[in-house]
């Protein structure tokens, strides 16, 4: 019974650990020329707010948060190709895995 109470939790942290450093998300086609810029753009048409998420947290182990912004960077990259914006900027910070973004024309 003891032993497998360790083993499980041997188990557990060996895939949080393992998964903490994965990236699960990829840039899709186009979504590379997407910037990301650290405020509002000036002189852009806003082409609206995009929220997106990822998974911040495995069973008990929390991601790391640089992880997580990063693949929550590409995520909103990839849907400001699909509403024809060029640029992104963070509105808030991530929480829970979770980040809004405002997408902008700038016609670059």
């Amino acid at each position: 019974m003891f032993e497998s109470r360790i083993y499980r939790h041997v188990l557990i942290g060996l895939l949080a650990v393992s998964t903490g450093a994965c990236t699960w998300v990829h840039m899709a086609q186009g979504a590379s020329a997407v910037k990301v810029a650290t405020a509002a753009p000036s002189g852009c048409e806003k082409r609206g707010d995009i929220t997106v998420s990822v998974t911040s947290k495995v069973a008990l182990y929390n991601r790391n948060q640089l992880r997580v912004r990063e693949e929550l960077e590409t995520l909103a990259r990839n849907e400001a190709v699909g509403i024809g914006a060029d640029t992104v900027n963070p509105v808030d910070q991530p929480l829970n895995g979770n980040q809004t973004f405002a997408a902008w024309k700038c016609g670059r």
